[in-house]
């Protein structure tokens, strides 16, 4: 059941937790660590799972062991992410890695992606936008909420619906970008 929260102070902090588990499993594998999602927007409701990033120079199996031998666990089904409206579509560019949690760990979604690619930028850039833009983030949460209130024991359709949303802020935060000069 897909549940939206009021924003918790504390997911921060859960975030830098977790971030260190990571760090200590990778090594230098990682070149960075980022807090995504909604929970890394200050003030935006969200599912009470923390969204991770891991950037790596290559989706290898080192980087896979790593996060094995660390107990975290791989979510096998999700290999790619969703390609938004004029995107390269080339599947090297939204291919990742998801690991959850160690078991009876704060649940954590953990994903692995290749420096550079867009799958990769899209979540900083999305963070990013919103955090310069709490009212488009207000507007995130409206629509999240209403989601989870008539698909949220709908997985497939609450992101069937929340992903060409996204889109549109997508392209909205890729033209701040320009404007801003911003880079991840």
């Amino acid at each position: 059941m897909i549940e939206i929260l009021a924003y918790n102070g504390r997911w921060p902090q859960e975030f830098i937790q977790i971030k260190e588990t990571l760090a200590a499993a990778l090594g230098p594998l990682a070149l960075r660590i980022d807090h995504i999602g909604s929970t890394s927007v200050p003030g935006l409701g969200a599912k009470d799972v923390i969204d991770v990033q891991i950037t790596v120079a290559a989706l290898t199996e080192a980087v896979q062991q790593a996060l094995l031998d660390a107990g975290f666990q791989q979510f096998p089904r999700s290999v790619k992410d969703h390609v938004p409206p004029g995107a390269d579509s080339a599947p090297e560019n939204w291919q990742k890695f998801l690991f959850i949690q160690p078991e009876g760990q704060r649940r954590a979604n953990i994903h692995v992606r290749v420096a550079g690619k867009p799958n990769q930028r899209y979540p900083l850039l999305f963070r990013d936008y919103l955090q310069a833009h709490p009212q488009s983030a207000q507007a995130v949460e409206i629509i999240k909420r209403q989601l989870a209130k008539y698909h949220g024991d709908d997985v497939d359709a609450y992101y069937d619906i929340k992903d060409p949303v996204y889109d549109l802020i997508w392209d909205a935060a890729q033209t701040w970008a320009e404007f801003t000069g911003w880079e991840p």
